[in-house]
């Protein structure tokens, strides 16, 4: 069966998680993926967290589905190298420090003549152009300027990281939305390629909701609120008997209702200051301090199967045992068995989105560094010998 991108091939020359991580959810739907790496070293993701014989098994989910190629893309004869993949790529992906590519004669410009039919996904800090475009910028930079950090944990104390890298995941997603765009675009109107500009910080605010016209109307700079959802109410954590927590989302007007009859407070289910949104907000404390009241005198279990049964929104906090042990990830393919290089089973998480009739498969598992360095050069008619020279020098 032909996937989506079967048939589209990809250069990357980004590492660690922003640029990597659009060209793996793009391997997974039938690109062709060749990822450059440093000689010797190799992404430095491959030595991040935990590892086991010396790789992080976090690899065998970034670079699952690519070749690794080894190239000094300081050396003249690597950048060499790049132009002439970049003759029949599709797309290439980096995520260096703007003026990285220019310093190395692989800028747009260079790229483009060469094939104008290439789409380039560029991911940095701030972007390709601006005041800030050289400042060196990371996921955790991009999560404080975009608003996202100002945002997260307690009232009155520091801020805190979601705990993954949110950041350079959001700007993959963006990335991928991009090259999928180009490539409509020059399918189905313009027959050429273009670049794709992806700054770190705007694709965090691109997810920050109403902030930006809550100031510019009211002035309003909202504020942390840790558990709580400002603004919309009620929708929150609350403590069980047992010491757990619940989530429950009881915001919407129909359900609001159901779930005050639930723990027996009939008097805020028929108050007429309470029967929309934008009643229950000022009185949020008022609701959330009844919902607890019940929600302390029984087991999360039984708050959760209560609150299913009559189809109000409700969950309980999963830590990665509940994930992997849970059978609705199962029955939905998101729990896949994998290999490590030793063959010590691994599991790694499924693949979104699902399509009906052309679902992203994993072809390969994640490569060893240069695993695929001599296939790939051999395919652009450099020589073992010129691979050995090349090799002996550090180039590849």
């Amino acid at each position: 069966m032909l996937k989506p991108l079967s048939g589209i091939r990809i250069l990357e020359m980004g590492q660690l998680i922003a640029g990597p991580f659009a060209a793996k959810m793009l391997a997974e739907f039938g690109a062709d993926v060749i990822k450059i790496e440093v000689p010797g070293k190799g992404d430095p993701l491959r030595k991040w967290r935990l590892l086991h014989e010396g790789t992080s098994v976090w690899w065998q989910v970034q670079s699952r589905n690519k070749k690794s190629v080894t190239l000094d893309l300081r050396q003249p004869e690597a950048q060499a190298v790049v132009r002439t993949l970049v003759k029949d790529m599709d797309v290439v992906i980096e995520n260096f420090k703007p003026g990285a590519l220019e310093e190395w004669g692989l800028a747009w410009e260079d790229l483009k003549a060469i094939n104008p039919k290439l789409i380039m996904l560029r991911v940095s800090g701030y972007g390709q152009t601006g005041p800030y475009r050289n400042r060196p910028g990371f996921g955790v930079i991009g999560e404080a300027m975009g608003g996202l950090r100002h945002l997260s944990g307690e009232p009155g104390r520091a801020p805190v990281r979601v705990g993954v890298s949110i950041g350079d995941s959001l700007s993959a997603l963006h990335g991928v939305i991009g090259i999928l765009l180009a490539l409509r675009s020059r399918e189905q109107h313009s027959g050429k390629g273009q670049m794709i500009d992806v700054a770190l910080y705007e694709s965090v605010f691109n997810m920050m909701e109403s902030l930006l016209p809550e100031y510019s109307v009211f002035n309003e700079v909202r504020q942390p609120a840790g558990s709580e959802l400002p603004g919309i109410a009620p929708s929150n954590a609350y403590l069980c008997q047992d010491g757990k927590y619940v989530l429950i989302a009881g915001n919407g007007d129909s359900i609001y209702k159901r779930l005050m009859h639930i723990i027996g407070r009939v008097d805020l289910a028929d108050d007429p200051a309470l029967e929309n949104n934008a009643g229950r907000v000022p009185q949020a404390k008022k609701i959330d301090a009844a919902i607890t009241e019940w929600t302390s005198k029984r087991s999360q279990s039984e708050v959760i199967d209560a609150l299913n049964a009559s189809q109000i929104p409700v969950g309980r906090v999963y830590d990665i045992a509940d994930i992997a042990e849970d059978p609705h990830y199962k029955d939905r393919e998101m729990i896949l068995d994998s290999f490590l290089p030793d063959g010590t089973p691994v599991k790694v998480p499924g693949i979104v989105p699902k399509l009906s009739e052309t679902p992203g498969e994993i072809r390969r598992e994640a490569p060893l560094l240069g695993q695929h360095t001599d296939e790939v050069l051999a395919s652009i008619g450099i020589t073992e010998a010129q691979r050995d020279a090349m090799r002996e020098r550090g180039i590849i």
